[in-house]
């Protein structure tokens, strides 16, 4: 992995792991109904969790499908000279990202409304997938459920997408869906004390607030030169040898 795309997916993780209460609200009560799906034979052990994790495969594909498609078009932008301007868009969707991990900003949310009339159709063909008992099913499941509206993870396709590049937009979709495993797979106890660690104000705010740092540095404009100087300075050598007689 390049080292410009390691921010990149560090990133996207972090908003996967740290929207976490916000998956809990959203899809917790969708986990807990696919679930009880489940027969009674299988809720438990082994076949529990491969059911569990081909539900959770199913949605990340899901994600990284659709930061494929979406960075797909992003990319032709850039291609009509319209990079600067998605630029602006990812910067300032990481600011936003990042008020909202905090807590300072739920504005966000408003976006979910977008996917509604999808969601509608798609909603009744998962139905159709219940009960689950095969993870065969579960995976297909997981694959629609992928489209279920959600404020965080329409924001995270178009600031992915807005690197103009399919396959990045892909693999940052990717590790977003890993990032939110976690809290989704984890159960009883370990889930409330894994909610609660996630809600601790100074981890929120120290993780939005170096997303938001890094919506800023994302932003085209001489900001980004001047931080480039302070944060690695240009280094210059006097002519040695030939080179000072050279004209």
């Amino acid at each position: 992995m390049s080292a410009d795309l390691l921010p990149l997916v560090l990133t996207a993780l972090a908003l996967g792991l740290l929207g976490g209460g916000h998956c809990i609200g959203m899809c917790g009560g969708l986990m807990g109904a696919l679930t009880l799906a489940i027969p009674a034979a299988q809720r438990k052990g082994w076949p529990l969790w491969r059911i569990l994790l081909s539900y959770n495969l199913g949605r990340i594909i899901s994600y990284t499908l659709a930061g494929a498609l979406l960075g797909s078009f992003g990319w032709a932008l850039e291609g009509m000279g319209l990079g600067p301007v998605l630029r602006t868009l990812a910067g300032l969707l990481m600011i936003c990202m990042g008020l909202y991990l905090a807590n300072w900003w739920s504005g966000l949310t408003r976006i979910e409304t977008l996917g509604r009339g999808l969601w509608r159709h798609i909603e009744p063909r998962a139905r159709r997938l219940l009960p689950v008992e095969r993870p065969a099913q579960a995976l297909l499941l997981g694959a629609l459920w992928g489209w279920l509206p959600c404020g965080l993870v329409y924001s995270s396709l178009v600031w992915a997408s807005s690197h103009g590049n399919g396959a990045t937009s892909a693999l940052l979709m990717l590790a977003f869906g890993i990032g939110t495993l976690p809290t989704l797979l984890a159960t009883g106890a370990a889930a409330e004390r894994l909610t609660a660690l996630l809600r601790r104000r100074s981890l929120r705010i120290g993780a939005a607030s170096l997303i938001i740092a890094f919506g800023l540095w994302t932003l085209p404009g001489p900001h980004q030169h001047w931080l480039m100087n302070t944060l690695a300075p240009p280094t210059s050598h006097p002519p040695t040898g030939d080179q000072g007689h050279q004209h």
